[in-house]
């Protein structure tokens, strides 16, 4: 399922960001979706996902993003959305969109994730 990954961009701490994952195909509908993020010199680290279709509309965050991040999805629109608000200069990222069909228990691992976007850059200003 090819993915892409749009509206990064700069941003000063305590604004608000939507990135959009976008795939070009229509069994989107059947895979978790997920967000993952990596700084400058460290690991790819989990940010959100949100559950396939008919799963009931389940998502999880890292303990990081809770509160200030949403996750949704489209499935009409074959897209999924990240909404960043209270946005930190720690925040700053490249941002990844992912799909997996693994059990949703691991959706937090890279490991599980074949299909990437392209990753979309997040600067957040202090």
């Amino acid at each position: 399922v090819p993915l892409q990954a749009s509206g990064g961009g700069l941003v000063q701490a305590g604004g608000s960001l939507r990135l959009s994952c976008a795939a070009s195909e229509g069994t989107f509908r059947n895979f978790h979706g997920a967000w993952f993020r990596q700084a400058p010199g460290k690991e790819r680290e989990f940010v959100a996902a949100i559950s396939r279709s008919g799963y009931g509309s389940v998502s999880r965050y890292a303990d990081s993003v809770k509160g200030r991040f949403s996750i949704s999805r489209d499935n009409a629109k074959n897209t999924v959305y990240l909404q960043m608000n209270s946005l930190k200069p720690e925040d700053a990222a490249v941002y990844y969109c992912a799909v997996t069909q693994i059990v949703w228990s691991y959706v937090h691992n890279t490991d599980h994730y074949t299909t990437w976007g392209q990753g979309t850059q997040v600067t957040v200003s202090s």
